[in-house]
């Protein structure tokens, strides 16, 4: 009897090898009956989960038959044309355009809008540095709103008290890759006649009520650099359905001329323009990764929602909350809340290394942006300080305060790339095993 129970054991060991993942943790006990690696105990995840960027033979022939073709910029290049028609396609929009990066789609439909000294942008405060550089690129001024806790996104009960006559942009972003809360940003915006610009650099395919995020607002940005869904290094893109706004994002990035005679300066849309324009083999890269981005996006969709069934029942884990408009998330992040009273006191900085050791790669997210050095300074900037008087920029600097956000980025928030949720299945339940055997040994890593 014990040696067939044995042989059991081996043949389910050897099934799991044959997944293609190395054996750790025993498949028959539970990985909270067994210490956690960090204290010795074997990884509950003992693998690797997929590496990025991903590519193949489609993405090398996409090189060379640019490189081959002899037109490698934007001027009279097909593949930017069709990336273009392809991408606005897959979102829904009716207008689409190829930029060298997510912050030029963002800077250039600012700079469409000819947004300048003395306006107001409106932005989360929990967002990549980009999504503040752009405004203050333009010497607008970025008035921040705080974090909605359950969700990662911006809180947008908030919104409105952040608006005046100087507000010329609400600029959301889909934090993560999951849809902020659109209904009521939109509402917002249609109440206080103030445009919304999409900061949709991380959502990819993400839906709000069935609709692509990107194509709510006036405009949308996207990004192609190395960490997103869709990489070609460096890349971006904006969409919108609004043809004369298409038309002044065109030109802006486009040095003011509108691509159809070097000296057309006449379709409008301001005096100001820069270069921004994506170039051929960007285009031929991201066309190659497009052709697997609704596979990888349906498996990241599939191995998040089973990642959230296991960790939603564990004390002290809470998933990021998806707004009930949310059809689909890009999952560019996946985000969850630790509450270290629920792990012994634990502190956040240990959970991680501990999860870490587990063989789950983690990090804190973003910091507080409104507290550090680099943001804090623009209350001194002599330009600022020129354009808005010592006063206002004294105001702006003591009202940019933020305590959920606050709580989030020093305290609770943990993310994990896209990638992981590339894995399998039984790496999910691996993710989720490792962090209860950190929750049941938390006491003794508290005072190790």
């Amino acid at each position: 009897m014990s040696n067939k129970l044995d042989r059991r054991k081996f043949i389910g060991a050897l099934s799991l090898g044959g997944a293609g993942l190395a054996v750790g943790i025993p498949h028959f006990a539970k990985a909270s009956d067994v210490k956690p690696a960090i204290l010795g105990g074997p990884k509950a995840h003992p693998g690797s989960f997929p590496t990025w960027p991903m590519f193949d033979q489609t993405e090398e022939k996409a090189l060379t038959d640019v490189l081959k073709s002899r037109i490698w910029g934007r001027a009279g290049g097909p593949t930017v044309t069709r990336f273009q028609t392809e991408y606005g396609k897959l979102l829904g929009a009716k207008h689409c355009l190829g930029v060298s990066s997510g912050t030029s789609s963002l800077y250039t439909m600012l700079g469409a809008l000819d947004i300048g000294p003395g306006d107001e942008v409106v932005i989360p405060v929990y967002t990549f540095i980009a999504t503040y550089n752009v405004v203050t690129l333009n010497y607008a001024l970025p008035v921040m709103v705080d974090t909605d806790l359950s969700s990662f996104q911006m809180d947008t009960g908030k919104i409105e008290a952040a608006v005046n006559p100087q507000t010329k942009v609400i600029m959301p972003v889909h934090m993560g890759g999951s849809p902020a809360d659109l209904d009521r940003i939109m509402e917002i915006s249609r109440k206080v006649n103030v445009p919304v610009i999409e900061d949709a650099c991380q959502a990819p395919l993400a839906e709000w009520r069935g609709r692509k995020v990107g194509t709510f607002g006036l405009g949308g940005g996207f990004s192609f650099q190395a960490s997103k869904n869709i990489n070609a290094g460096e890349g971006g893109a904006i969409t919108t359905n609004d043809e004369q706004f298409a038309r002044y994002c065109n030109n802006f990035h486009n040095q003011g001329m509108s691509g159809r005679a070097k000296t057309d300066y006449e379709d409008g849309g301001g005096t100001r323009a820069t270069n921004m324009r994506l170039t051929e083999f960007q285009s031929g890269v991201l066309l190659a990764q497009m052709t697997r981005l609704i596979e990888q996006a349906n498996q990241r969709n599939e191995n998040a929602n089973y990642l959230t069934s296991l960790l939603k029942d564990i004390p002290g884990i809470m998933p990021a909350k998806l707004y009930d408009g949310v059809t689909r998330s890009a999952y560019h992040l996946y985000m969850f809340r630790y509450d270290r009273k629920h792990f012994a006191d634990l502190s956040r900085e240990r959970f991680m290394d501990a999860l870490r050791a587990e063989g789950v790669p983690c990090s804190r997210g973003y910091a507080t942006m409104n507290t550090d050095k680099y943001v804090t300074e623009l209350a001194n900037n002599k330009h600022y300080l020129k354009i808005y008087g010592e006063k206002k920029m004294k105001a702006w600097l003591e009202q940019s305060k933020f305590p959920q956000n606050d709580l989030l980025s020093e305290q609770q928030g943990v993310w994990f790339t896209q990638n992981l949720l590339l894995g399998t299945k039984t790496q999910m339940e691996q993710i989720a095993e490792g962090i209860k055997k950190i929750r049941k040994h938390a006491a003794e890593l508290t005072k190790s």
